[in-house]
């Protein structure tokens, strides 16, 4: 594998213990039996560049196991209206424990009544959390508005930015054209960021920043809200995952492990918007291409592209996001000048676009309803058993109780 000469050179770089340090990483590769991925792009990055020369070295270390999520809290019980629709169509509850089964149900995408069912529940989830925002926040939702939301932990990798610039782009929009053909859309933030996180913070602070701007201007009533939810924790999550018609993916590509949040908004009926990145992959594979919207730049291409990248070009060149940008200086100071390691501006064209299509699709109900569906029958493959189930088989080499 490696000329002669090379050898020491190799054993030097991958030592686990060397120039002083211990490289974490490479002693977890050395010292284990397996090693795994928690997606399939993740995986393979693994196997292609972050450890490429281990993996050279044990390829047989090497496996995927997607990550899950399990369907009794993040479906039956967080989400009962929608529970019960399932299994008084499959005629039993035994999808609890086989998530699988609920492919059998694609067969209702076309079925008028089953999908009016399916939007009333939705309708009544998002009431619930409307409820809810207004006794914890006083903030008044409007349910009957496309409940756009980002959860995720507060990292720049995260873009939350990225989706707080389309929602200040909206905005301005809304302000210039009031024949601007767009539904009433609400875009909810949830996150926490680290305590020393600067950056972080500071893209809380501009959101809420944006949020006061939008939701203090009557002539975005019935038309745009922007809400950061307050205190995040995994009860709140049980609300918002069910209320939710789109699920924001929008990490730089390639930098996202797998994700467990996409699964849990795909179990609840949310359409995905996100990048073809971590376990996005998987769920357009598993839902076609028709039900999930992706945007931006491949993970295999990103390299390439930020070769020559210049984010001044698309500050000074792209409509409307100058104006975006010159009020970040929230974060940035007030000496902004571009600098966008996560590619948020790179990708701010073809997310607005692809955003804007999204909402355009919304407005007919029943072929949103039936891409929500599409999602919530395809969702199998993002229970936890299935990933539980592969870790003892494939790397513990024991046969797991039956549930």
């Amino acid at each position: 594998m490696y000329e002669a000469g090379l050898y020491s050179e190799v054993i030097d770089r991958l030592s686990p213990l060397g120039d002083g340090k211990i490289h974490m990483a490479w002693l977890a590769v050395y010292g284990s039996h397996s090693v795994n991925g928690v997606a399939a792009l993740h995986t393979d990055i693994l196997k292609r560049e972050t450890l490429k020369e281990w993996y050279d070295i044990y390829p047989e270390k090497f496996s995927n196991k997607t990550n899950g999520v399990t369907p009794r809290r993040w479906l039956r019980t967080c989400d009962p209206e929608l529970a019960g629709l399932i299994t008084e169509l499959l005629g039993n509850d035994k999808w609890v424990t086989d998530l699988d089964k609920l492919k059998k149900l694609e067969k209702y995408k076309d079925d008028e009544k089953v999908m009016k069912r399916f939007i009333e529940i939705k309708k009544h989830n998002k009431q619930k959390f409307a409820d809810y925002i207004e006794k914890t926040q006083g903030i008044k939702l409007d349910p009957d508005s496309c409940f756009d939301i980002q959860i995720k932990r507060l990292h720049e990798y995260k873009r939350q930015l990225l989706n707080a610039l389309y929602a200040l782009n909206l905005y301005d929009r809304l302000k210039e054209d009031k024949k601007l053909d767009m539904p009433p859309v609400t875009v909810l933030f949830a996150a926490k960021a680290a305590p020393g996180y600067f950056r972080a913070k500071g893209i809380i602070k501009f959101i809420n920043e944006i949020a006061n701007l939008v939701n203090n201007d009557p002539d975005m009533e019935g038309r745009l809200k922007v809400v950061f939810v307050e205190n995040y924790n995994v009860s709140v999550g049980e609300k918002m995952f069910p209320a939710a018609d789109v699920s924001e993916q929008i990490s730089t590509a390639g930098l996202e492990a797998s994700g467990t949040g996409n699964m849990k908004f795909m179990m609840n009926g949310a359409v995905t918007l996100g990048t073809l990145d971590g376990a996005n992959v998987e769920i357009a594979e598993a839902v076609g291409d028709d039900n999930i919207y992706i945007f931006g730049c491949r993970a295999e291409d990103m390299a390439a592209t930020k070769a020559y990248y210049n984010p001044k070009w698309q500050y000074e060149n792209i409509p409307g996001l100058k104006k975006c940008l010159d009020r970040l200086v929230l974060i940035y100071g007030s000496n902004w000048q571009p600098g966008d390691p996560y590619y948020v501006l790179g990708d701010f064209d073809d997310y607005r676009k692809t955003r804007d299509r999204m909402y355009a699709d919304y407005k007919d109900e029943l072929k949103w309803a039936k891409m929500c569906w599409i999602n919530i029958c395809n969702s199998g493959k993002f229970s936890s058993d299935r990933t539980i189930k592969e870790y003892a088989e494939e790397i513990w080499k024991i046969k797991p109780t039956k549930i």
